[in-house]
């Protein structure tokens, strides 16, 4: 009867040290954890843009008469050479026709005084000819081929003028509406026709802070240079008027040697293909250029990062499961995405979900989300199977 009571003894307290055991069993908490990103961030501006042609020429007269006829389309395209108005060439004509005349009347008498000068060198070498009618024969002569290579120049005077009677389109590109109309006498005051635009290339100007050139030069990007030692150039991209991003890039080649002391800006402009005509010169734009690519920096997910008081933190899950909280510096933000410049390496483990139940120094069961998705896709197929 003792040995049955010793017996029924044991096993109580046996049972009582299980439970025992089972209320001192910890439970550490579940998060979610991924490595260190390593990534390209892009550092980008943004500005208000101007639109402006590529190249904008004036179409003015060049020589004064009344506008007979006009042979384009109104905002239609023009192509370079092609005729736009004609002006009343008949005084320009008889000018041309009278110079014509002028030099073969100079023309004639320069024979007139050939001839003569090579008739009396022989009389001048037989003393049959004074000296003096030598020198009037030779200057006679000269005179004369003086004469010709004026009436040349007037001809050529004449006829340039003529040909200026049809104006001509200086570029291809779009021609602006006319000035003036049928029957104008222009040439004068009234001597600009219209504005041909070339639009398959635009120009955006827009105004860059002191601040950002700064900081461009500090990271040795200089703006309107072409550093083919680089994998990435300072582009720009516009936006339209319904909020849609222009497809087409700019890049830039221009930036100002000065800055506006008034503004504290200075001048930047980038080119832009529009062939498709959809920007037009005059617009106004939001511009957002590239300043900067940072290559191969640390990120992490801005969801992971918490602030306090004495700066931003970040829990670290390390191989053996301890939770740190790691104290770090941030850098610029891409979709979502911070980058770290101090206080983490690669290939660390970071907590992106769960972190609000961890404390500094505690232990952690950590999966990523690859691990949790494979899961999930284990237990369907097990529910399938029964």
């Amino acid at each position: 009867m003792k040995n049955k009571v010793i017996k029924i003894t044991a096993v109580v307290f046996c049972f009582l040290l299980v439970a025992g055991c089972k209320e001192k069993t910890i439970d550490y908490p579940v998060v979610e954890v991924e490595p260190v990103g390593v990534d390209n961030i892009e550092i980008y501006g943004d500005y208000v843009g101007l639109i402006k042609a590529a190249q904008s020429v004036e179409i003015h007269a060049r020589v004064e008469g009344f506008l007979e006829k006009m042979t384009f389309g109104e905002g239609k395209s023009v192509k370079a050479g092609e005729p736009l108005f004609y002006i009343n060439n008949k005084p320009y004509k008889a000018k041309v026709e009278k110079a014509k005349a002028q030099l073969q009347r100079f023309e004639a008498r320069a024979l007139k005084a050939e001839s003569d000068l090579k008739r009396i060198k022989p009389l001048y070498e037989l003393n049959a000819a004074s000296q003096l009618d030598l020198d009037n024969a030779i200057a006679e002569l000269n005179m004369s081929k003086a004469d010709v290579a004026m009436s040349k120049a007037d001809l050529d005077q004449a006829e340039l003028e003529l040909s200026y009677t049809v104006v001509r389109s200086p570029i291809s590109g779009y021609i602006s509406e006319r000035y003036v109309d049928i029957g104008t006498l222009v040439g004068n005051s009234k001597s600009l026709l219209a504005t041909v635009v070339k639009r398959d290339t635009v120009l955006v100007n827009f105004q860059l802070t002191s601040l950002d050139y700064l900081r461009s030069q500090r990271r040795n990007v200089h703006l309107g240079e072409l550093d083919t030692t680089r994998s990435w150039q300072p582009s720009v991209t516009v936006t339209l008027a319904d909020n849609s991003v222009y497809r087409e890039k700019g890049i830039v080649d221009f930036a100002s040697p000065q800055v506006d002391p008034k503004t504290g800006t200075f001048g930047v402009r980038a080119v832009l293909p529009n062939r498709r005509q959809v920007l037009l010169p005059g617009q106004f734009t939001r511009v957002r250029l590239l300043l900067d690519v940072m290559q191969s920096v640390l990120v992490v997910p801005r969801k992971a990062i918490s602030i306090e008081k004495g700066g931003v933190f970040i829990f670290v899950v390390r191989p053996d499961s301890v939770v740190e909280k790691r104290f770090i510096e941030t850098g610029p933000e891409q979709n979502n995405n911070i980058v770290v410049t101090r206080g983490l390496s690669q290939n660390e483990n970071i907590v992106i979900e769960g972190y609000q139940k961890l404390t500094h120094g505690q232990k952690a069961i950590a999966h990523t989300k690859e691990e949790e998705v494979k899961f999930e896709v284990l237990e369907k197929e097990k529910e399938a199977k029964r």
